[in-house]
């Protein structure tokens, strides 16, 4: 499995491209953490963007307090939504943003399942969770994912694909 970790300041922007693929039907919201849910259980950007701001708010001298993070198992790999929520759960938890809020959103647009994590970098104290080494962290994370699923090794593909 590989994750891309993005890091930007346009929390609509995230949030427009998860969304437009749930109402295009490629995509779907898998789960929300401390998101609350609607009542018609429809969601909007708007709904998720104002949802983030008391965060955004809290910290003006991060730049960069966008997190739009990718996980991609291999094509081969058949990923249930349950493990893809666990995944994602345990992902955000080892990286430091188990308790921020977060959307989870699976696309189904190409022919690799694969989902999208959209978060924010400062806590509700309005300081910025550390960052520091996050590419070998997220890394060793995914290789500990792919061990407990059962997942095709990235590892072993970029291998495959150098030899």
């Amino acid at each position: 499995m590989i994750a891309k970790i993005g890091k930007g300041s346009n929390m609509y922007g995230a949030i427009l491209y998860n969304q437009q693929k749930v109402e295009k039907e490629n995509g779907a919201v898998l789960l929300l953490n401390k998101i609350p849910d609607t009542v018609d259980g429809r969601y909007s950007v708007a709904y998720f963007n104002k949802c983030f701001e008391p965060y955004l708010s809290a910290n003006i001298k991060t730049e960069k307090t966008v997190r739009h993070i990718s996980l991609n198992p291999d094509p081969k790999d058949e990923v249930s939504d349950e493990q893809f929520t666990e995944m994602a759960q345990e992902y955000m938890e080892r990286m430091g943003y188990g308790n921020q809020p977060y959307i989870v959103f699976k696309h189904t647009d190409i022919d690799r399942t694969h989902i999208h994590i959209v978060s924010t970098c400062v806590g509700i104290d309005g300081k910025k969770i550390p960052d520091d080494y996050d590419h070998p962290r997220s890394m060793a994370v995914c290789r500990d994912l792919e061990t407990k699923y059962n997942l095709h090794k990235a590892t072993e593909q970029e291998q495959k694909q150098t030899d």
